[in-house]
């Protein structure tokens, strides 16, 4: 009933433990490698400066697990700091922390939406995005990816059929790198009298004034109804947050099962997101990231490969699984740890590499793999 056996050996996924995580490296089965799988884009994670902050923070700290869901005395009073200062960060009335950005979208999404509402979504949107908007019950329809003209044609035909609609994008994509024509979109919003949704979990920490994304870069803080983020990429930590108007704050509490019914991230990690936050929106080094990664992209266009994105997620499409693994394969035989992405993450015949850089890669590591490409026929 539960069974393998039409999926090929070398098609299948595995975990991979890691047994050390430092800077530009990750150490797998005892070897190194110089790691792009990492989403700590800033390098965070590992920063020394932070890490002594929190060192001295934990020192004044008791215990370690939270005692239960924030509704049931798990919820201390640096949660509520915390989102006082996630919603200064976004510009948006106030904001609410979840345990991580799946359950941030799903909640969210199946709390707000019922099933005399309609979804539009990007075709692209993540998988906690979907599954959100299936709970939810509420009618959707997926416009192919960043064609606006496909999203005004479906608006134009289901919205007045339906109660409230909502508009879903993210505004840096996960797995093609591509930044979302947020303006056109709000512009849309407004004409169809939708709300709109982004998901700025990939841009947080990289893009905007202070590090606040997509949506601050382009002037559109304020006017965007439900903006997502996270602590588990850029931020270095874990965790995720939604901004809101007060009043949806206070609805999502009352009835949002994912936040309801979830013990509550513990002390420290809070105080370390609390660190995190603010470290990052003086640092400064987004741009600087972004910098080395056109950089980067430019090197290998000029190889003739097909590379997609505008950030600093930049994937190589390769075409095949087969062809994806083989060439993942060589890429770590030569010390260079890339995921080969296949479906059902991406379409049939879009497998492809993806380099996810961070501050951690200096340009001669980079320029290394720009050769291992320019040679792979070799």
């Amino acid at each position: 009933m539960w069974n393998l056996d039409d999926l090929d050996l070398a098609q299948r996924r595995v975990l991979r433990p890691v047994e050390s995580r430092s800077g530009a490296f990750v150490s797998v089965n005892g070897a190194s490698f110089v790691d792009f799988s990492s989403n700590d884009y800033l390098g965070l994670g590992h920063c020394e400066e932070l890490r002594q902050q929190f060192r001295e923070l934990l020192l004044e700290t008791s215990g370690f697990g939270s005692g239960g869901s924030r509704l049931l005395g798990g919820d201390y009073t640096v949660f509520h700091e915390l989102e006082n200062d996630i919603a200064s960060y976004l510009v948006t009335e106030a904001a609410l922390f979840f345990n991580n950005g799946y359950q941030c979208n799903l909640g969210v999404i199946s709390t707000l939406m019922g099933k005399d509402d309609v979804v539009f979504m990007d075709r692209l949107c993540h998988a906690s995005i979907v599954d959100g908007v299936k709970l939810s019950g509420a009618r959707f329809f997926r416009f192919r990816h960043q064609d606006m003209a496909h999203l005004e044609e479906l608006l134009h035909r289901h919205r007045g059929n339906f109660s409230r609609a909502l508009i879903v994008t993210e505004s840096v994509f996960s797995m093609d790198g591509d930044i979302s024509p947020l303006i056109q979109i709000s512009a849309l919003k407004n004409r169809y009298q939708c709300a709109i949704m982004v998901d700025e979990a990939h841009a947080v920490g990289v893009f905007g004034d202070r590090g606040a994304g997509v949506i601050s870069q382009l002037g559109l803080s304020g006017q965007i109804d439900i903006v997502v983020g996270t602590f588990g990429k850029a931020l270095g930590s874990s965790g995720a947050f939604v901004g809101v108007s007060h009043e949806l704050k206070k609805y999502l509490i009352q009835y949002c099962r994912s936040f309801i019914y979830s013990t509550s991230l513990p002390l420290p990690v809070i105080l370390f997101n609390r660190l995190a936050l603010r470290y990052m929106q003086s640092c400064g080094l987004g741009s600087i990231l972004l910098e080395k990664a056109e950089l980067f992209r430019s090197k290998l266009v000029d190889l003739g490969l097909s590379v997609m994105g505008q950030s600093h997620i930049v994937p190589v499409m390769v075409g095949s699984d087969e062809d994806a693994l083989a060439l993942s394969d060589r890429f770590k035989s030569h010390g260079i740890w890339v995921s080969a992405i296949r479906p059902p993450t991406v379409p049939p015949g879009m497998s492809r590499l993806r380099f996810s850089l961070t501050m951690h890669h200096e340009l001669d590591v980079l320029d290394k793999v720009v050769a291992l490409f320019k040679d792979r026929d070799a």
